[in-house]
């Protein structure tokens, strides 16, 4: 790459992170594990080392390249993605004190004329034809560190149409498994990608709430807005305001239920639910294994307000019961909708259902959402046959589609 750039030409060090970090995910998609500290390393490292070609290769191979073997592949990317020319050829090593500098030994000469010599097609042209000094200024312009710099960090910022359009399909692709694959199925990975598709589905959700308290268009005139707008232009109604039939906003009670088999549906509910909290009067959410505890949903995590043993033994029986005797009074009126998120697995304990038929009297409307397939209902240890008369409605939500559709049904 030549020698040191005069301060002008010098890469701004925002430009250098981030064209040794795309550098760094070249590496990596090459077969090179780098580590978190070791990408820090790297960092600092071409910082103090400079853009000198020799120089930011070796001080980035000696953060990275853990293994001899592997610096034939850091060599291969680092050509590659620095794209110009080549370094260049080492300088031949002085002579050794006492040694002249004149005419060759007949001994070296020799050697020099018994050496095998190439075959024509391994010769090199001993000349290059003179090149104009524009035409060199405009080289040496191009391979510059600068230059250098710049068209990889294009080349990686600015991907080709065909590039982005390659990554904008199996993107979606992604997201749409996602959006239909079975929630009993998510691992921790799968947890991971779904939380922007969450956010995305919690968008959504307000959108269709926000929808429900908009003015209309149509129905009986509506003369005080209407009088109120027309002062503003002098008396005449040139905007007119109807009376349309808004929804009261009403209270919200859901509970989730936390036990291994369905927390991962609980947590993306409870994410859907937090954002839209301004469209109900209240909002009260719990969450429940054993026994109820008040939950809220903060940053992504669900935070539990009181004890919650994750590891106890299902027990909806005994949730109802703690509810009926500590908040029944204080949380159910004829504006609550509740909603009730779990898989009625209750391990043989009594389900008592008269409980939940008492709460459904006190209450707006009462929603039960199962996320197992519906075969699997009233099977083993699961009492859903029991609870199912107690609701206005049973749904099923086995992956995020139909999370979101529940929802939509629901309010």
């Amino acid at each position: 790459m030549g020698g040191s750039l005069p301060l002008t030409q010098s890469p701004t060090p925002t430009f250098m992170r981030s064209a040794t970090l795309n550098f760094i995910n070249e590496l990596r998609t090459a077969g090179l594990r780098i580590a978190l500290s070791e990408s820090l390393d790297a960092v600092q490292a071409v910082a103090a080392a400079g853009v000198e070609r020799e120089v930011l290769r070796e001080a980035l191979a000696a953060c990275m390249v853990k293994d001899e073997e592997d610096r034939y592949t850091f060599d291969t990317v680092f050509n590659r993605f620095f794209t110009g020319s080549h370094p260049r050829a080492r300088k031949k090593p002085l002579p050794h004190s006492g040694q002249g500098v004149g005419p060759r030994t007949t001994q070296t000469a020799h050697s020099e004329r018994t050496r095998p010599q190439p075959r024509q097609s391994e010769k090199r042209p001993l000349s290059r034809p003179s090149v104009q000094p524009q035409a060199a200024e405009t080289k040496e312009k191009k391979e510059s560190p600068t230059a250098l710099l710049q068209s990889a960090g294009d080349a990686s910022q600015n991907p080709t149409e065909d590039e982005t359009s390659q990554q904008d399909k199996a993107r979606l692709a992604s997201r749409k498994a996602l959006l239909h694959k079975s929630l009993s199925l998510f691992d921790s990975r799968d947890v991971e990608d779904a939380k922007d598709l969450v956010d995305e589905l919690a968008h959504r959700f307000r959108g269709h709430l926000s929808r429900r308290y908009q003015r209309t268009k149509h129905g009986r005139l509506d003369f005080r807005r209407t009088i109120r707008a027309s002062i503003s232009h002098g008396g005449a109604p040139v905007n007119l305001f109807m009376k349309g039939r808004r929804p009261g906003r009403p209270d919200l009670l859901a509970w989730c239920d936390l036990s291994g088999s369905v927390s991962t549906v609980s947590d993306f509910l409870l994410a859907l639910l937090a954002p839209a909290g301004k469209y109900f009067r209240q909002v009260h959410t719990f969450a429940y294994v054993d026994r109820l505890c008040e939950v809220s949903f903060e940053q992504g995590y669900v935070v539990p307000h009181g004890e919650l043993d994750l590891y106890a033994r299902s027990d909806f029986g005994r949730v109802l019961q703690h509810f009926w005797q500590a908040e029944g009074e204080r949380l159910l009126t004829r504006n609550t909708i509740v909603l009730i998120l779990g898989d009625a697995r209750n391990n043989r304990r009594p389900p008592r259902p008269d409980l939940l038929a008492r709460i459904r009297d006190r209450t707006k409307k009462l929603i039960w959402l199962n996320p197992e397939p519906e075969e699997r209902w009233d099977t083993g240890d699961s009492v859903m046959g029991r609870y199912t008369p107690m609701c206005d409605a049973v749904l099923g939500c086995g992956n995020l589609k139909e999370l979101l559709g529940t929802l939509k049904r629901v309010f």
